[in-house]
């Protein structure tokens, strides 16, 4: 196996302290918001041999195996991240995997160039995703039912806010959810950054259940992302807990520190809290306009101790492992390709010891045997 050197993106909503906390290092004052771990040619990982790009270009079925290889082609299919968020990322959603492959081929037809700003479809490839707790973690996800949702914005006495309360009480759930998101993304700038100033003094004063939207408008002031927050559910996972988001889920990340994992894609499309393109015909067309549950996910019981995260998707499959002060020895063999990391403790991996924030990539078949106390996450694919 082989230990990895993994890149950290500074983007700017990042954590300037939760990823050094993590690996033990000071900070440097910048913040750190995501750790890359896998083959994504954004930011390979780098091993003794080379990246890990390079690593599975030179002999894809002997690093990924012969069965992930036939399923999803010479290409590791997930990216695994640490993501530490100081403040919100932007709200968004992810396309399908008929709605990748259309949207990337227009893009293609029409000329418009990858790196664009404008661009929608970086390849095309679905996105979904799944986020797991390492420390207390805030979120939006999903819909709320629209009735619940007009409550809430009826409970601020903004009367600006009142033709969103009408519509969400007077349509059907999906036309209510799809006219309000719509209006919201449409309406007058310099009116609709009336509305948010005002929402944000209401949510201050309110506190509460308004509390975290008192935040993202701290953060976004005069973002009509702010109010199409409201439209979500918020939600605070515990250690250990995590979310899965599937394609045209309106999500975002608030606050702390997780582990990610998806499918190997950069497919976003932002509803607002972003200074980035948000292209609303094209976003209302990907959005699901459901209400539903967020679906917080437990682990469960595995052989040998571990615990799996289900998910619907076969590009990854992630799992825990919680190793007790036994010495016992867990063989982590697979004959499709893994990536573990250390989240907590000293874990031996083969040769390698893993402290907190450090990984390893395992190819296919290669004997894996871990043992120590700490916790271990295990990310691989259904083959």
């Amino acid at each position: 196996m082989d230990r990895l050197d993994n890149t950290i993106r500074p983007y700017a909503w990042g954590s300037t302290t939760a990823i050094p906390r993590l690996l033990g290092t000071e900070p440097s004052g910048e913040p750190q918001a995501e750790m890359w771990m896998g083959a994504h040619t954004g930011a390979p990982s780098r091993t003794g041999r080379g990246t890990l790009v390079e690593l599975i270009e030179a002999a894809p079925e002997k690093e990924l195996g012969p069965e992930s290889v036939a399923k999803f082609g010479p290409r590791l299919p997930f990216l695994l991240k640490l993501l530490a968020a100081g403040s919100p990322l932007s709200l968004q959603v992810h396309p399908d995997l008929t709605q990748a492959k259309e949207g990337y081929a227009d893009e293609e037809r029409r000329g418009v160039p990858v790196t664009a700003p404008h661009r929608n479809y970086r390849d095309a490839n679905h996105k979904p995703e799944l986020v797991c707790a390492v420390t207390e973690f805030d979120g939006l996800c999903g819909f709320r039912d629209p009735l619940r949702a007009a409550a809430l914005l009826d409970g601020l006495g903004v009367d600006s806010l009142k033709p969103y309360v009408d519509l969400l009480h007077a349509q059907p759930e999906e036309a209510a959810l799809r006219e309000v998101l719509t209006a919201v993304l449409t309406a007058d700038p310099e009116e609709m950054a009336r509305t948010v100033a005002e929402t944000a003094a209401a949510c201050d004063r309110l506190g509460g259940d308004y509390a975290p939207y008192a935040g993202i408008a701290h953060h976004y002031p005069g973002d009509p992302g702010v109010i199409a927050a409201m439209l979500l559910n918020h939600v605070r996972l515990q250690p250990g807990e995590a979310l899965f988001l599937g394609a045209g889920v309106p999500h975002a990340y608030l606050d702390g520190l997780a582990v990610e994992i998806m499918a190997n894609s950069d497919n976003v499309l932002r509803c607002g809290l972003t200074p980035k393109h948000v292209d609303v015909p094209e976003l209302l067309r990907i959005v699901r306009f459901e209400a539903r549950d967020p679906g917080v996910l437990r682990p469960e019981a595995g052989p040998d101790g571990e615990e799996v995260y289900e998910t619907p998707i076969d590009e990854f499959r992630l799992s825990r492992y919680v190793l007790p002060e036994s010495g016992a020895v867990h063989d982590l063999t697979l004959t499709t390709p893994q990536i573990l990391l250390c989240t907590a403790g000293s874990v031996r991996a083969g040769e390698h010891e893993l402290t907190p924030g450090t990984s390893v990539f395992v190819p296919a078949g290669e004997k894996a045997e871990v043992a120590g106390t700490g916790t271990l996450f295990r990310a691989t694919v259904i083959a």
